[in-house]
């Protein structure tokens, strides 16, 4: 080839190899929408594209949210722990003329992000959302850059949930660790001032009685300049003024007020009502800040024989625990996978979900809407005894209570607020005084729901003091799958007279059975764990003692749908499909199993709420 034409086929070439990555590191603008109703105005999606490098290799387009672990299934994958996010983009709205925050809703689980170069802050912790304001100084009028840093390396005990090698080179922990940036980030623009930490909390002491709305809110002050600022509140048609202050520069106050409904309609499943809530500040007669949501009224009463009362009627609920899981997402659902699972909640007759941790707020507006109850969870998980009165990990369970109570507090389908799974089923001094200090942190923020707690059930453990401050109890009950300690747990037909100690010793406290179930992978023959057949007979057997307890406030199956756990993770299945775990009744790809049909048929046929 002449040199000439060599020359321009080599530049054309070098053309083509990197017309992609310009293209990726476009600027574009953000959309203004969020992918859930609730809270603050003037959000923008920073959707599109991104661009994402691991620890080794080039940057690659990507949608976030996006788990860069969502295929593979093999210890590396399962510990590959590191990665960058790369968003270029341009301001929308009011661009340099506004002051800019952004918003993650969940990065698992330590997120270092920098602005135009600059690092703005730092993050632990998956599940729950953190804001972040961009200093004004670094906002460009043409592109702007954004670089988050993900680490989901979990590197002790003090990390929640703990994930990654035990003494013997195994993974440890629970659930696989998708790393990433698991939901959708936001740009939320703040004209001088801002409303953070607002929370809306219905309550109804009487169920013929007038009901009374709590708001509280921090009004912060942006600019360099005081700002008389007056905050109004509202609740349906009905409207009040929580105050007016004046926030010199910088500066923040937190503003609380009160609001009665006379005669409110009542939420509760098969009838949900929800009202309009709203709170705003306003600077000059005109709203700067509207913070809105959909929230609902409801009474929640545990009675002196361990009933629990909601609206005044009994509750014995029936629903399933999901775990947010599905094939090429992973831990970075879409709100259409988030329905599904819904979807199939309620076809089997549910009307409760659990989960280990908070969920993505579209699942809990769904759960609003749709009259689902749920008990709501932290990832505060098989955390060992002698690390709970280590200060690093009480402030971090702090934040995760805080963070869980403030960002969901409004939705009237939580009922409980679970401050821990599956500690030490011997309470202990050291238990005792962690149940105290964090029931009395979930109380400091919200007092109109129930403060709880889910343990394994060992008949051997009796009656434990350590659990006075809590209002509800959750019991893991696998009694005729695992064994537990000396064989106790190993016959199904003691778990009746378990549940009726577990009354006796709790008198007045509401019991839910938070866990039972079986894994399933194969056919064979009903006696052989594992098969279908195992577990259809053991969901019928275990649901029929339930049955029978009419005191149970709720029975939740565990889980919903098959999702991925740690490679060689067996749960007593003599057959195990690593890396899944399989006592759900929907497998991982979507299909059915036997059992989900014997669920529904008990759960439609039981009477959930009243008599």
């Amino acid at each position: 080839m002449p040199r000439p034409r060599l020359l321009a086929a080599v530049l054309i070439a070098a053309l083509a190899a990197l017309a992609p990555a310009a293209a990726a590191t476009a600027a574009d603008a953000p959309t203004r929408k969020a992918l859930y109703r609730d809270g603050p105005d003037g959000r923008w999606l920073l959707g599109g594209t991104w661009q994402f490098r691991g620890s080794s290799g080039g940057w690659t387009d990507v949608r976030v949210p996006h788990a860069w672990n969502a295929t593979g299934d093999t210890v590396e994958d399962f510990l590959k722990a590191s990665g960058t996010y790369r968003k270029r983009f341009r301001l929308p709205g009011a661009g340099v003329r506004r002051d800019w925050v952004l918003r993650f809703e969940s990065v698992n689980y330590r997120a270092y992000v920098s602005f135009n170069g600059r690092r703005i802050g730092t993050h632990q912790g998956a599940y729950t959302p953190f804001e972040i304001r961009i200093p004004r100084s670094l906002l460009r009028r043409g592109t702007n850059t954004l670089e988050v840093r993900v680490s989901s390396r979990h590197r002790s005990y003090r990390d929640f949930p703990y994930q990654g090698l035990a003494a013997d080179g195994e993974p440890a922990g629970g659930w696989w660790p998708y790393g990433g940036i698991l939901r959708e980030v936001y740009l939320r623009e703040v004209d001088r001032v801002d409303l953070e930490d607002v929370q809306v909390l219905p309550e109804l002491r009487s169920v013929r009685g007038p009901a009374t709305v709590t708001y509280r809110a921090r009004a912060v002050n942006v600019t360099r300049s005081p700002q008389r600022v007056t905050v109004t509140a509202s609740f349906g048609s009905r409207r009040t003024t929580l105050g007016t202050v004046v926030l010199g520069p910088g500066a923040s106050r937190l503003v609380t007020g009160r609001l009665t409904v006379p005669r409110p309609r009542l939420w509760e499943p098969g009838s949900p009502t929800l009202y309009r809530a709203t709170v705003s500040a306003r600077v000059g007669g005109r709203a700067v800040r509207t913070h809105t949501v959909r929230t609902g009224v409801r009474s929640l009463r545990v009675t002196s024989s361990g009933t629990l009362l909601l609206n005044g009627k009994r509750l014995n609920a029936r629903g399933m625990s999901i775990h947010e899981d599905w094939p090429g997402e992973g831990g970075a659902q879409s709100n259409a996978t988030r329905d599904r699972q819904l979807d199939w909640v309620q076809e089997a007759g549910g009307t409760m979900i659990r989960s280990h941790y908070p969920l993505h707020p579209h699942v809990y507006e769904e759960a609003d809407r749709r009259g689902i109850l749920v008990w709501g969870e932290v990832p505060f998980y098989q955390v060992r005894t002698i690390y709970l009165d280590d200060p690093v990990v009480l402030r971090l369970g702090d934040q995760y209570l805080r963070d869980n109570v403030i960002a969901n507090g409004h939705h009237p389908s939580i009922i409980v607020w679970s401050i821990a799974n599956e500690l030490n089923a011997i309470v202990g001094v050291v238990q005792s005084a962690f149940i105290r200090h964090a029931a009395g942190v979930v109380r400091a923020l919200d007092d109109t729901r129930l403060v709880g707690i889910a343990f394994a059930g060992y008949p051997s453990a009796g009656c434990q003091k350590g659990y006075r401050p809590l209002d509800a109890l959750g019991v893991n009950l696998y009694f005729g799958w695992y064994t537990g300690r000396l064989g106790e747990i190993a016959d199904r037909t003691r778990l009746s007279d378990y549940l009726d100690q577990l009354h006796r010793c709790y008198r007045r406290k509401a019991i839910f059975a938070t866990e039972w179930g079986a894994e399933a992978n194969r056919d064979g023959p009903a006696d052989e764990k594992g098969t279908y057949q195992f577990q259809e007979q053991w969901v019928r057997d275990t649901l029929s003692v339930f049955d029978r307890k009419p005191w149970l406030a709720g029975v939740l199956y565990w889980t919903l749908q098959e999702f991925r756990i740690r490679p060689e993770w067996d749960g007593s299945n003599p057959w195990p499909t690593s890396p899944l775990h399989q006592k759900a009744v929907i497998t991982y790809d979507g299909v059915k199993k036997p059992a989900y049909a014997v669920l529904a048929e008990m759960y439609r046929r039981h009477r959930q709420l009243g008599g």
